[in-house]
């Protein structure tokens, strides 16, 4: 096999040519850098919402769910780790209303594991 290993290619055969220093001087300066910012912060504004109102659910699941376990008579460590994952995802509610919400991302996911293993338990 007599092919190049990698996947690029040479820099004088690139169809795309690269961007000089003139190109930016080519763009017009009433371009509105606002409009970037306000998309940045309707992204944040719209990943707090959806982690708030995601640890919100969970937790109202793991409760609706330490009620059912409770009612069936099931056993005490069923009922702990669907009441514990509960907690955990109402953290990540207010930890995504507070604005951190990678944080929040990562303690919904050990909150559902929780509640998982109290599934297996059962």
């Amino acid at each position: 096999m007599s092919g190049r290993p990698d996947s690029d290619l040479p820099p004088d055969t690139q169809t795309t040519p690269e961007p000089t220093e003139d190109a930016a001087e080519d763009l017009p300066d009433d371009l509105p850098e606002a409009e970037d910012e306000d998309l940045l912060l309707e992204q944040a504004r719209r990943a707090r919402w959806g982690s708030v109102g995601t640890g919100a659910l969970l937790a109202l699941a793991g409760t609706a769910a330490t009620a059912l376990r409770a009612a069936d008579a099931a056993p005490a460590l069923v009922l702990a780790a669907y009441a514990c994952g509960a907690a955990v995802c109402a953290l990540a509610a207010v930890l995504g209303a507070r604005g951190r919400t990678r944080r929040a991302l990562w303690t919904t996911v050990a909150g559902v594991m929780v509640m998982a293993l109290g599934d297996h338990f059962d």
